[in-house]
């Protein structure tokens, strides 16, 4: 048990402060850098607006249209479920919402636990049905890589052993919750330098290509 408490309390000291400097660092130079990147000047005369159509675009490419659906459905949904169900464990579970406001100050009313584990559970699932499709399907088995494999992995070590600390499946206690904080940490120091990325990249890209649009006064 001291062993076990050793770990869990350098994962809520030590290793936390390492995974949230790492992340916020490198979050800021991703961004920074995207920024840096700038934009071609465009010499043509403007037609439209940038900002309408750009928070417009944010809000219509969130949704999938009616052709995309029909070309890949079991992507849309299933994509759905998991991204939803990953943020309603972590945004709307007590001891999440306790964290964060011990970190921002920040804090907002929490979802029964029953309803959290039942979402932390098809999350599980869905998470399983995404990998089994990447490996037998023809194309997405061909042009996965090795990131897209990992960060699965780390994704789904982070809900599994919050689900495992859940219902407290593995003994001792702490060093099924330490495990559950240390892959939450490790996804943090991945996040800036891999596919996560688009936790917050993917809304600027999507109000970038709206604003170019519609500039040209084409819908985006």
């Amino acid at each position: 048990m001291s062993g076990s408490m050793e770990f869990l309390l350098w994962t809520k000291g030590p290793m936390f402060n390492i995974a949230i400097a790492i992340f916020a660092i490198g979050l800021l130079v991703r961004i920074a850098e995207i920024f840096m990147l700038g934009r071609a000047k465009n010499f043509a005369e403007a037609r439209a607006g940038e900002w309408g159509p750009g928070l417009r675009t944010m809000v219509t490419r969130t949704v999938a249209d009616p052709g995309t659906f029909q070309r890949a459905p079991f992507n849309v949904v299933v994509g759905w479920v998991w991204h939803i169900g990953f943020l309603m464990a972590l945004l709307l579970f007590l001891p999440h919402i306790a964290l964060i406001e011990s970190l921002t100050g920040l804090s907002w009313p929490a979802l029964p636990n029953p309803v959290i584990s039942l979402v932390t559970s098809v999350t599980l699932v869905a998470l399983i049905a995404t990998l089994v499709h990447r490996m037998t399907h023809p194309v997405k088995k061909r042009i996965s890589t090795v990131e897209d494999y990992v960060v699965w992995a780390v994704v789904f070590a982070v809900v599994l052993t919050g689900w495992l600390a859940y219902y407290r499946l593995v003994n001792p206690y702490p060093l099924v919750l330490g495990m559950h904080i240390l892959s939450a940490e490790i996804m943090l120091i991945l996040l800036p330098f891999t596919k996560l990325t688009h936790i917050f990249t993917t809304f600027i890209a999507r109000w970038y290509n709206g604003a170019a649009f519609g500039r040209k006064g084409v819908q985006s």
